[in-house]
């Protein structure tokens, strides 16, 4: 047994200790909200934008000062500026944008470049969690959660790395969130 902080007369209460495993909070006592993961997808539209920065670099490069007469650098410049502001700015700043939070009370999308987009799923209203993975993702180790609380919306987070590992916490946070809600939910016995 270990002592953990808690609302005794001694700040402590003694609750077992498993091995890796963070202890629970005593009853009444607000658990703070911490951050488990960030993630981000969409990566094959960021690769594209590479490719694309790297071709117009060459052919600006290329072109610049071998123009036919009546184009001047500043138009090949100009060109290469706004397909680089369109086909590699704006997909990175919308990759960027587009964000899924993972703490220990809820998980958080939120999305948009211009108008911000936000949705959570508390983990102790309880949700299903589906992990879809297709034969490449499963090589690589990826694969798409769908979170589902049977009202909202279905959240999709596609392309999520160790996704085995992400749905396994997700399934546990509800849990636990679940069994402390309850737990503090129930009325103290009378000494």
């Amino acid at each position: 047994m270990s002592l953990q902080p808690g609302t005794g007369s001694s700040g402590f209460s003694p609750q077992p200790n498993y091995a890796g495993r963070p202890l629970a909070p005593a009853p009444g006592v607000s658990t703070p909200e911490l951050l488990i993961a960030k993630i981000r997808g969409r990566r094959p539209v960021l690769f594209l934008s590479a490719l694309v920065l790297i071709a117009v670099a060459a052919a600006a490069g290329y072109f610049f000062d071998n123009l036919p007469a009546p184009l001047e650098n500043w138009m090949l410049l100009t060109a290469a500026a706004v397909v680089i502001l369109l086909l590699v700015f704006l997909p990175f700043l919308a990759w960027r944008a587009h964000v899924y939070t993972i703490t220990t009370r809820r998980v958080i999308e939120r999305s948009g470049l211009f108008v911000t987009r936000r949705r959570e799923l508390a983990h102790v209203r309880g949700y299903s969690v589906q992990m879809r993975r297709g034969p490449i993702q499963r090589l690589a180790g990826s694969g798409t959660l769908i979170l589902s609380n049977g009202v909202d919306p279905p959240m999709r987070i596609a392309r999520v790395p160790k996704v085995a590992l992400i749905h396994e916490v997700l399934i546990d946070q509800v849990e636990v969130n679940q069994i402390l809600a309850h737990r503090d939910g129930q009325t103290p016995p009378e000494a």
